[in-house]
């Protein structure tokens, strides 16, 4: 009977197949230890001559890192093995060999494991990152089904370069003319919201900024949630449930995976409501009286917002950013028109912005006047604008960067491990 190693444990004392490959091996003399594993998890195979015979006994003291196997045998519960299981071998044959597996366990340099990194992700510290990466976006996505948000996904081809071309990519689009690929999928999001009245879209998403940072990468996925009838305190509430729900999400169902990743989840066990929260003004101060230099009206760089997260245990908000570093879209602060009413949430632990947001600007006029102050080519906008024509209403949402989010939860040093295959300024291979 095939069985994943991950539910091994409800097979004790019965005969099993383990479909998988050879991550490691050692051997005692009369005995031969593999450690198999199938994507699920590892496992350690005894292999006894007694039990195999000279031919499969000699046979397992030869196999190579990462050939494939299907061993078969008998499912015993040993406390002192990782899973609580080991398999006692009574067969096994060989489906794959594998010779000079590049991948050891020395070190190896970042370039050489990015190079192979479709060899990479078999390591158990790199696929307990991407299942941590897979729990988070299972656990974005009931989190917003489950209150009543609609899936409305958006165009990774976009017809302008709404926000200027030095940021985006540029693609062919048949003869004559010239696509760009997405930043984000929220313009769009505003008219599905303004039809189905909460939306989300989540996919791939693109930025050609020639940034080299940890917290980077050129092609990265976004969950962005959009709400009609909503202000900023309405997204601020949103964004800060949806990141408790993920942590403790994470914290329920990958306890094993952070254990692999030597994660300190006490400091996950600190993510609850509420979040504090900063006004620009306020972050602005609480900077400049610890020495760094911003100046009101500067965005904020990596080293200010790690210094401003570093004071909380759990993400800390900022909102009411200067209008002037905000995009065209978000809306003035009604009492104050030189700040916009938008927020960016900030993970502990130094690992900076994971969501950005706010009220979106629903007043035709206010949205024309913006529009012509950037320089944008307002005909590209023309759809946009039928929604501040036809039915305009309050509205706002935020984008979440999954790989960020990973990273912090994971507690990487660099975002190009959160995702299988990384895409950076100068990396596109594998």
């Amino acid at each position: 009977m095939h069985v994943y190693i991950e539910d091994i444990g409800k097979h004790e004392g019965e005969e099993v197949t383990i479909k998988g490959w050879l991550h490691n091996r050692r051997s005692s003399g009369k005995i031969h230890f593999l450690i198999l594993r199938d994507g699920t998890g590892f496992i350690q195979a005894v292999v006894s001559r007694a039990a195999v015979g000279d031919d499969l006994f000699k046979l397992a003291d030869h196999l190579s890192q990462e050939t494939s196997v299907i061993v078969i045998g008998t499912a015993r519960a040993d406390k002192r093995a990782p899973t609580g299981f080991e398999i006692d071998v009574k067969g096994f044959q060989v489906v794959g060999e594998s010779h000079d597996y590049p991948i050891t366990p020395k070190e190896h340099g970042i370039d050489y494991l990015l190079d192979r990194r479709h060899l990479w992700i078999r390591t158990e510290r790199q696929q307990a990152i991407l299942r941590v990466r897979h729990e988070i976006i299972n656990a974005v996505r009931d989190f917003f089904n489950g209150r009543g948000f609609i899936l409305a996904d958006t165009p990774i081809f976009t017809p302008a370069a709404c926000e200027g071309t030095t940021t985006l990519f540029p693609a062919q689009y048949f003869e004559e003319t010239t696509a760009y690929l997405t930043q984000s999928g929220q313009l769009y999001n505003e008219a599905n919201a303004m039809a189905l009245g909460r939306v989300y879209c989540f996919g791939p998403t693109f930025r050609a900024e020639k940034s080299k940072t940890r917290r980077h990468l050129t092609e990265f996925w976004m969950v962005e949630p959009e709400m009609a009838y909503a202000d900023l305190n309405d997204v601020m509430e949103l964004a800060e449930d949806l990141v408790v729900e993920i942590v403790a999400r994470v914290l329920d169902r990958r306890r094993r995976e952070l254990a692999v990743l030597e994660r300190d989840i006490t400091r996950l066990e600190s993510v609850k409501k509420p979040f504090p929260r900063l006004s620009y003004d306020e972050a602005v101060q609480l900077l400049q009286a610890r020495g760094l230099p911003i100046e009101w009206g500067g965005d904020f760089g990596g080293p200010d917002e790690t210094m401003l997260s570093e004071q909380h245990d759990r993400p800390l908000m900022v909102h009411r950013y200067p209008a002037a570093v905000k995009a065209f879209y978000m809306k003035p602060d009604p009492e104050r028109a030189d700040v916009a009413l938008g927020v960016d949430v900030l993970a502990p632990e130094g690992y900076g912005e994971i969501i950005g947001g706010g009220e979106r600007l629903a007043d035709l006029d206010l949205l024309l006047a913006r529009i012509k102050e950037q320089g944008l080519p307002q005909a590209a906008f023309e759809w946009y604008l039928d929604l501040r024509r036809y039915g305009t209403v309050p509205h706002g949402g935020f984008g979440m960067g999954i790989e960020r989010v990973v990273a912090w939860i994971c507690r990487l040093e660099h975002v190009r491990e959160t995702i299988p295959y990384p895409r950076m300024l100068y990396r596109l291979y594998p």
